[in-house]
């Protein structure tokens, strides 16, 4: 097994009510499960191959809740990785060189048996976790708007965290509200106003890192 390991932050927006019931072990809102997820790289590596500063995403489709399987997936690798970094992604993405169940990638590609071309792309991403805020654009294949929730009867920002000590993606995320539009191959059709999730990652190939990364 290649060790590898990551630190960056990401941002996931799901077809699920704010909160998303799988953080909560519980089935889909709408009892499916379909999702876009963009991670940054601030640091990392595979192996000795250096992995900083670049960025990754996938969207994902499930008929029913993750658990039961038989999902789509399909990964868009920054087209700054060079080939040593494509592939090294490429394998980290879909679970490989990984323990078994020790971080979402792992979990999402065991349960996503069909997968389409991995495509190397531009990937235009800008966020900010403290203000629940942010846009993701992958020209040709989605794009993705983030902003706080919002109180129903003032209209003031609301605020929320998700708090998992033994998660295997992240220790805690902030809750916010997003929009998804996608172009490409798959195709994602509940993703309006709905539940995003965003995160600082340390991740390695044997799951969620709880010390500070040297």
């Amino acid at each position: 097994m290649t060790p590898w390991e990551i630190v960056g932050y990401e941002m996931d927006n799901c077809n699920c009510a704010f909160g998303c019931p799988c953080q909560f072990n519980a089935l889909p809102t709408q009892g499916n499960c379909e999702f876009v997820g963009v991670v940054q790289i601030e640091r990392g590596h595979y192996g000795d191959v250096k992995l900083d500063g670049l960025r990754c995403a996938s969207i994902t489709k499930w008929p029913g809740p993750i658990h039961h399987g038989n999902g789509t997936a399909q990964h868009y690798i920054d087209e700054r990785a060079n080939p040593k970094q494509r592939d090294a992604l490429e394998k980290i993405m879909n679970g490989k060189d990984t323990e078994d169940m020790a971080t979402m990638w792992w979990v999402f590609s065991a349960m996503s048996p069909n997968k389409l071309k991995t495509l190397f792309v531009p990937i235009e991403m800008k966020i900010d976790i403290e203000k629940r805020s942010g846009h993701v654009r992958v020209p040709g294949v989605f794009e993705t708007t983030v902003e706080p929730i919002k109180n129903p009867v003032t209209g003031a920002e609301h605020r929320a965290r998700i708090d998992l000590p033994h998660g295997f993606e992240y220790r805690i995320a902030e809750v916010a509200s997003g929009t998804t539009k996608t172009s490409g191959a798959l195709e994602l059709k509940h993703n309006n106003n709905s539940h995003v999730h965003m995160a600082k990652l340390h991740l390695s190939h044997k799951g969620v890192v709880d010390r500070k990364a040297a």
